[in-house]
């Protein structure tokens, strides 16, 4: 047995939702860097006056320490923050209320499509509310800044939201929410429904117990299955929502602007950083969603007992 035993007692919504909250907080903690690399590395090619030009995960974040300081992989960590406390604890936190509530009466258990319904739909619930710290979040893992003295177009997480709806209007932080939607409705459904599977499977079939080797398993397939699917469209949200108005008249126009100048590859620009990020994200998450799970299940049976 490894971490805390499941409890007797189903885990409510209220502890799924602030344990997917919390657990995904503590995902970025460890792989933000990674993700500030998957979006320079989408997002190069983009200007073609662009001095600085990143070779592979390591190469991007090694050139953006020595040009842009030590702090710079973890630029927009305040709004990623920000984003997953009403993201995370909406899409994952939602997700088996939402699969019950959809599955019919006298069912044994959700069918695939059921499962996808159900991932489909807390992934853009959660779009519609968080995409404003998205917005915010991408502009600063974007933005580059040649060296310590030079200053940056927002000079802290608040001023961004209040920069971009002062400039570009209140639809500016809701910026690229139909792509975003599509990526995370994608996203939500390889993830959610994945782990579903291969965890009910490995329980099923006895091959591994409800513990840290089968939340492992499940979550690093659920992480790869996710980028794969989602990498296209995830280029397409990052270059749109980061760029200045004008530039591209909807998704789809830059989308098509992309293939015409870098090739269908560009698709899948940035998806080692991202299946590095989605893998190692998704094994941290998920083991510390479970554990959090039992954790606060733990606190709440204790709080509830008479002795």
């Amino acid at each position: 047995m490894v971490g805390l035993k499941p409890s007797d007692v189903p885990p409510t919504t209220a502890v799924k939702f602030l344990g997917a909250g919390a657990a995904a907080c503590i995902a970025d903690l460890l792989t933000f860097p990674l993700d500030t690399a998957k979006v320079r590395l989408q997002i190069q090619g983009e200007n073609p006056a662009q001095r600085v030009q990143y070779r592979g995960v390591l190469g991007t974040l090694l050139t953006m320490v020595h040009t842009e300081g030590l702090c710079s992989p973890y630029s927009g960590l305040v709004a990623g923050l920000h984003r997953q406390m009403s993201f995370a604890s909406i899409r994952i936190g939602l997700y088996d209320s939402v699969k019950q509530f959809y599955t019919p009466k006298g069912a044994d258990s959700a069918s695939i499509a059921i499962r996808i319904l159900a991932g489909c739909t807390t992934g853009a619930m959660a779009v519609t509310c968080a995409q404003p710290t998205d917005v915010v979040k991408v502009r600063f893992q974007a933005s580059i800044r040649m060296g310590p003295e030079c200053s940056r177009k927002y000079s802290g997480t608040m001023d961004a939201y209040r920069t971009i709806a002062r400039e570009e209007g209140v639809q500016g932080l809701w910026k690229g929410t139909l792509p975003n939607i599509t990526r995370n409705a994608i996203v939500n459904c390889a993830e959610m429904v994945t782990y579903d599977i291969i965890k009910e499977k490995l329980l099923d079939s006895h091959l591994l117990t409800d513990n840290f080797p089968c939340h492992f398993v499940s979550a690093f397939g659920a992480g790869f299955c996710a980028t794969v699917v989602a990498s296209p469209v995830d280029v397409v949200k990052t270059r749109y929502m980061n760029s200045p108005p004008g530039q591209y008249h909807s998704p789809l126009h830059c989308m098509l602007k992309m293939v015409a100048q870098e090739g269908p590859t560009a698709f899948y620009k940035g998806f080692t950083p991202s299946f590095l990020r989605l893998g190692s994200w998704n094994v941290m998450m998920f083991v510390t969603y479970e554990q959090l799970k039992r954790a606060l299940m733990k606190v709440q049976m204790l709080r509830e007992s008479p002795f």
